[in-house]
């Protein structure tokens, strides 16, 4: 739905320099630490400045020296405007903490670093990224040896151990970064060839490159772009375009999304709308796009526009059980508030069905022992078993890429899944609310829902209340949770029935969870 403020909203260009002065002298108290499902954020200031970073990365010295943690940790981040200085800033304290350091003289996407971990070639991460998030933010983000993001047992060590550091910042430990080099605690390495070789096997390139399908990619100003353009070299792919290398950490080249703001989202019509303008037009077949970090993806096609991430997942789990011969025992992973024809599917190929808490961490395990021919998320993550335990945008735009090339457009693709599996409809609302409408929704319990029997004409089969409320009916469900970064609960609502069913659901579920 197009919001009523499009078109009617101006872009303010962000203040680089009054930004930068308040990640080094934030005007208050800041923030104490807190990792939501992907490490700190908050606003360059109180809710991110350099004390975040090096209390954190204090914490992380702590952690690997209490639990005999061996091996180089790779800092780093992508094109934010404090990323680089937050990663030097790591590497400082963890010299300082006689712990070796690889330090990259670029941008790394948040794959890169999961890869680098499953390599063997690092240890753990810290990665300087608040993701598609405003330019105004930043965040750090720690992933342990699994390579995948940290779980809460180890984030709420983290949280403790920083959370005293900002109190007694003397406690914190640095080395200068000259010194650290020519001590040999901290050194680069080529991160870009091994990531891309290794992409060979995971994507058929030369189907690409066979079907010549006129392709754009966009990086959208983030750390993406140097990878782009080598794997556009390495398999040959004269019909992938890289349409923009801009780089500027305001993002201003970015449309604004919805509400004024800017966010480098790939599955948000408002920034994607170059990319979406450019296949409308015929130029392209194929348009695809990962965020500043590209740990998420979106891509457009001339037949269907945009592509919803649920849309996109569901072709990409179809083609994985076509053409990848995935063993028995395996399962399709998806989060709580994705799409339930991923459900159907897999049980039509005779594959399980993992549903998972939102959060990519809960896919880790079962990527590590081989688990998933997918694991995906609806707010546009994915990643498989065989390769990394995070979300990866790169993956998934090119292996959307080889599907369009091999098979035709997503959109068609998809349409193909419903008219065999039925069609869902969808949304998700975020309402506005405060801290303590989201503590009732964490209260409710599966046993206190017990007189809930009927929504929307439909019997109640199951209640689940492993993260915020979901429930179960025939053809349909909904899931009500509350955000654990901002004051807003989410509203998730899915439907084989009909649109009419699907605004039924809303209004019956938020009616009677007092959203």
């Amino acid at each position: 739905m197009v919001s009523p403020l499009a078109g009617t909203l101006t872009k303010e260009r962000i203040d680089v320099e009054k930004l930068r002065k308040l990640f080094w002298e934030p005007q208050g108290p800041v923030a104490a630490v807190k990792f939501g499902t992907s490490g700190h954020r908050g606003q360059l200031g109180r809710g991110f400045a350099s004390v975040h970073a090096l209390a954190i990365a204090q914490a992380v010295a702590r952690i690997h020296i209490e639990d005999g943690v061996k091996g180089p940790i790779l800092c780093g981040g992508d094109t934010r405007l404090m990323s680089s200085t937050v990663a030097q800033l790591c590497a400082e304290v963890l010299a300082g903490n006689g712990l070796s350091v690889i330090l990259p003289d670029m941008p790394l996407p948040t794959p890169v670093f999961s890869f680098e971990i499953i390599s063997g070639r690092a240890s753990a991460s810290l990665n300087g990224t608040a993701s598609h998030n405003p330019p105004q933010d930043m965040g750090l983000k720690y992933n342990p040896s699994h390579g995948g993001p940290a779980g809460s047992e180890l984030t709420s060590r983290i949280e403790k151990y920083a959370n005293e550091y900002l109190k007694n910042p003397a406690l914190i430990k640095r080395m200068p970064l000259d010194q650290a080099r020519r001590q040999g605690l901290v050194n680069t390495a080529d991160l870009i060839t091994p990531y891309i070789t290794a992409l060979g096997r995971m994507v058929n390139f030369e189907v690409i490159k066979k079907a010549g399908l006129k392709a754009a990619v966009h990086p959208l100003g983030g750390s993406s772009l140097a990878f782009y353009r080598a794997i556009k070299e390495k398999y040959g792919l004269d019909n992938l375009e890289i349409v923009s290398e801009e780089q500027d950490p305001s993002f201003y080249f970015i449309p604004i999304d919805h509400d004024g703001k800017i966010r480098m989202d790939p599955s948000s019509v408002y920034p994607m709308k170059p990319l979406i303008e450019l296949v409308q037009s015929g130029r392209y077949d194929f348009a695809g796009a990962s965020d500043p970090d590209a740990d998420r993806f979106g891509c457009a096609t001339k037949e269907g526009g945009l592509i919803a991430p649920n849309h996109a997942l569901c072709v990409v789990a179809d083609y994985l059980i076509q053409t990848r011969q995935p063993k028995e025992g395996m399962a399709v992973g998806r989060t709580l508030g994705t799409t339930a024809l991923l459900d159907r599917i897999a049980s039509a190929a005779g594959y399980g069905l993992d549903e998972v808490n939102v959060g990519f961490k809960y896919f880790v395990e079962g990527i590590v022992q081989g688990r998933y021919i997918l694991a995906g998320e609806e707010s546009a993550g994915m990643s498989m078993s065989g390769w990394t335990p995070e979300k990866d945008g790169i993956l998934a735009v090119c292996l959307l890429l080889e599907i369009a090339s091999a098979k035709g457009d997503i959109a068609k693709l998809y349409d193909g899944l419903t008219q065999k599996y039925g069609k869902p409809y969808y949304t998700r609302v975020d309402v506005p609310t405060d801290e303590a409408a989201k503590n009732k929704v964490k209260s409710f319990k599966k046993e206190d829902l017990k007189d809930l029997l009927t929504v929307a004409g439909e019997k109640v089969l199951d209640i689940r209340d492993t993260d915020g409320i979901k429930v179960y009916l025939q053809s349909s469900w909904f899931l009500v949770r509350p955000s654990g970064t901002e004051n807003i609960l989410k509203f998730y609502a899915e439907t084989f029935i009909s649109e009419e069913h699907l605004h039924q659901i809303i209004e019956e579920g938020r009616k009677y969870f007092g959203v």
